[in-house]
């Protein structure tokens, strides 16, 4: 389906919340949107139902989710599954196309697969300063098509990264990604609608250290280490 065709049923159709889903730390739903020629699953994350941190302001994950699938297009990767932000039942929030994938798979059971893909999620959960990379928040569809979910704590303006996605440390990263990584930066120095966007989802502080991110890639063209510290999430998966 016409990428923009299905941001606007994200955006206009009608909700129905079937039920809330588990072991999430924020009020996590899931939904079914219809109309007038479509219907889909997708998952509601409603602003007024996050859980307050100490490290994020209050009311900004649901913002953050929508700036990485932003991210992820300007890239071309297709990483993040469609994802807008909309008023909902419960007020306004994310809401993001539902993946159908096999709950017993995640990144541990993929990793000696797809390396083209991850080496793509490696530097993307880098640029975007990701501080929750699970194993189950990698999924693969049924064409063998990768996504990640999952991002509301990104952007911070200071290094956060924990993922469990560390194989490729101190390699260097593939020609292809350096190009797509330059184009964006190219994206982000002018006032583009990326550019635009991000501004108004982000605070200023987290968009220039987002930019900075991106040219030490460029710069060092290798995989960043994990470095000291805790650097995994927990739980892993």
């Amino acid at each position: 389906m016409e990428k923009e065709r299905l941001l606007r049923f994200l955006e206009k159709a009608a909700i129905e919340v079937r039920g809330l889903l588990p072991w999430s730390s924020n009020y996590t739903f899931l939904v079914h949107l219809k109309d007038e020629a479509l219907e889909s699953l997708a998952v509601y994350k409603p602003r007024a139902g996050e859980t307050p941190l100490w490290d994020f302001p209050q009311g900004t994950l649901c913002l953050r989710e929508y700036a990485a699938f932003l991210v992820s297009e300007a890239l071309g990767w297709s990483l993040v599954p469609p994802t807008v932000l909309r008023d909902g039942p419960h007020g306004f929030g994310m809401v993001q196309l539902y993946v159908e994938a096999d709950p017993e798979e995640h990144y541990f059971t993929m990793r000696g697969r797809f390396v083209s893909q991850f080496q793509r999620v490696a530097a993307f959960d880098y640029v975007i300063n990701n501080a929750d990379r699970k194993s189950g928040h990698v999924l693969r569809d049924r064409q063998d098509h990768i996504w990640v979910i999952d991002h509301g704590v990104t952007f911070h303006a200071q290094y956060k990264l924990r993922t469990v996605i560390w194989d490729f440390a101190g390699q260097p990263i593939p020609e292809p990604i350096l190009e797509d990584l330059s184009r964006l930066e190219e994206a982000l120095a002018a006032p583009t609608p990326l550019a635009e966007a991000l501004s108004s989802l982000l605070a200023g502080p987290e968009v220039r250290a987002f930019r900075h991110r991106i040219r030490h890639l460029l710069q060092q063209r290798t995989f960043p280490h994990p470095g000291p510290g805790r650097r995994v999430p927990w739980p892993l998966v």
